[in-house]
């Protein structure tokens, strides 16, 4: 993994800092009144003389008057150099927060052309009816790998597609395949909003948004980003009235360069957001603006045929361990009730779980 410079700020120690600052002022001043009392100032190239120097500096006083002066200056000083940090508006609390960030976040890459064919095509395997993602996935790793990129990340994505089709599987996937973390923000959720950017002060319950909070946590800046069901997202309104809608914050993280210096609401600071791979999830565009659309790869997927849907069953059973028996009683159930009923992966995985819960109970033999 390489590492990259997250947040734009700077990190200083302040008591370190005060303490230079005091020490180069004092000894400027001292220097200056040396010079006034008719000190001789050193010869560079003989040690002795500049050994005469320091002893002599040593002895010069600064007064009360003078040590005031520096004192004043100092703290002048110290306090703009933290404002040019752009962490002195936060409280301690936060900057203990945000220090975890002092050495940089890392990014997790494709190495190889053939990394990139193994990550496709564990994926494919699994899933083989989502082949038009993993087809985008599969292109983007080793366009990553030609272009020699620090790290990867997925072009925003759309899956748009009927319930139960494994959007959100694939994207779990994905980041186990990948070896990044993943978090997921359901749409539907009131709050859905500030879950992905976060909240200013002064709203209730304010704080960082996952996407943020995710990468804080593992020092990752490519983890896996999940927004469930995009098209019911709905908007948050403040206690005095003011609306914030999922859509709106979503575009400027969706943008490579807006993202790379996205401000964050809540800190108030600058991160480089860019890195990650948004994975956005739809049952229908309708309802879906035009601005969100044209930063996203749409891919429309279609209903998984019955026989992919048995197929997944027999290994997705295998991996539960379920008998041999059982893993056939479902794929024949499958096979049976998809003739007259369009079924998905959530009655498969719910049937799944059945049988498992069935052979430990010692119902099936």
């Amino acid at each position: 993994m390489s590492k990259i410079k997250f947040i734009e700020a700077e990190f200083h120690n302040a008591d370190k800092d005060r303490r230079a600052i005091r020490h180069r002022l004092q000894r400027f001043l001292k220097t200056r009144r040396a010079l006034e009392r008719g000190i001789v100032p050193p010869d560079p190239e003989d040690p002795e003389d500049r050994l005469r120097w320091e002893n002599e500096l040593m002895q010069v006083g600064l007064g009360r008057e003078g040590q005031d002066r520096v004192d004043r200056r100092v703290s002048r000083l110290a306090e703009r150099r933290a404002a040019a940090a752009g962490l002195s508006h936060l409280k301690l609390d936060d900057r203990r927060a945000l220090e975890v960030l002092r050495n940089g976040v890392e990014l997790n890459r494709i190495r190889t052309e053939h990394q990139a064919d193994e990550i496709a095509a564990g994926i494919h395997a699994d899933m083989p009816w989502m082949a038009p993602a993993t087809d985008l996935l599969w292109k983007s790793m080793r366009r990553s790998v030609r272009n020699g990129d620090a790290g990867f990340r997925l072009p925003p994505v759309l899956l748009d597609g009927p319930p139960g089709i494994g959007k959100s599987m694939w994207a779990r996937q994905l980041s186990t395949a990948l070896g990044v973390p993943r978090c997921g923000v359901e749409a539907t959720a009131e709050q859905a909003s500030f879950g992905i950017v976060g909240s200013q002060r002064g709203w209730s319950n304010a704080q960082p948004g996952r996407p943020l909070m995710t990468i804080l946590k593992h020092l990752i800046a490519n983890p896996v980003v999940v927004v469930d069901e995009v098209e019911k997202a709905g908007v948050a309104t403040s206690t005095k009235g003011n609306s914030f809608g999922l859509t709106e914050g979503l575009l400027s993280l969706l943008e490579t360069s807006s993202a790379a210096s996205w401000q964050c609401p809540f800190y108030q600071v600058g991160f480089d957001m860019s890195w990650i791979s948004w994975v956005l999830t739809s049952n229908t565009l309708v309802t879906l603006p035009a601005p969100l659309l044209s930063r996203l790869e749409v891919i429309r997927l279609p209903p998984v045929p019955v026989s992919q849907l048995a197929a997944f069953a027999r290994r997705e059973g295998g991996r539960r361990g379920l008998t041999q028996a059982s893993v056939e009683a479902v794929a024949e159930t499958l096979e049976i009730a998809g003739r007259c009923a369009e079924l998905n992966l959530r009655h498969v995985i719910r049937m799944l779980a059945r049988g498992v819960t069935m052979e430990e109970a010692g119902i099936l033999h």
